[in-house]
């Protein structure tokens, strides 16, 4: 079975997969509430909303996925993010991340560079196995623009960029 697409094409469908399912829903959803009548029908809508929903953040996780096969292997358990690479690696909260930097000249490819409250940071290839973690955890940070994000990701400076910077108070 694993013959009958072309690699190319499954990472294709797997990569924009929320986007698929989300309007697949949608139509599910306009199939019911244009053609039923009752509860059904307000099922239906309700369906539609949250299915197209399911399309927007699909479309922003699909612009965010890259191919998986860079170095290193990224975790993130319990809002704690561990970068395990074959040369560097580390460790740290997201609660003390105080900066996110899109570096486009790191090799093979282009790196998230974190740094922590204690100066340390954390260059992590954007397309490291399970980078895409890193979306839901980017996107918790306070102030953080998510379409300035993946415009940076998508559209790559020549040089370092700060993504997003931590306002740091005196009495924190």
């Amino acid at each position: 079975m694993s013959d009958f697409m072309r690699p190319e094409a499954r990472e294709l469908l797997w990569r924009w997969r929320e986007t698929l399912i989300g309007f697949a829903l949608a139509g599910i959803g306009l199939w019911w509430s244009l053609g039923s009548f009752g509860i059904v029908r307000w099922i239906g809508v309700i369906l539609t909303i949250g299915a197209l929903n399911l399309v927007i953040a699909g479309v922003q996780r699909a612009r965010f996925r890259q191919t998986g096969d860079g170095p290193g292997i990224v975790q993130v358990a319990e809002r704690r993010l561990a970068y395990l690479g074959p040369l560097t690696g580390g460790q740290m909260d997201i609660a003390d991340l105080i900066r996110l930097e899109l570096d486009p000249t790191g090799h093979p490819a282009a790196h998230w560079i974190l740094t922590g409250l204690g100066g340390q940071s954390i260059a992590i290839p954007i397309n490291a196995q399970n980078a895409d973690a890193l979306f839901d955890l980017f996107g918790s940070l306070e102030g953080i623009q998510t379409t300035s994000l993946l415009n940076v990701l998508s559209h790559r400076p020549a040089v370092r960029v700060t993504v997003w910077e931590k306002t740091l108070t005196l009495l924190d």
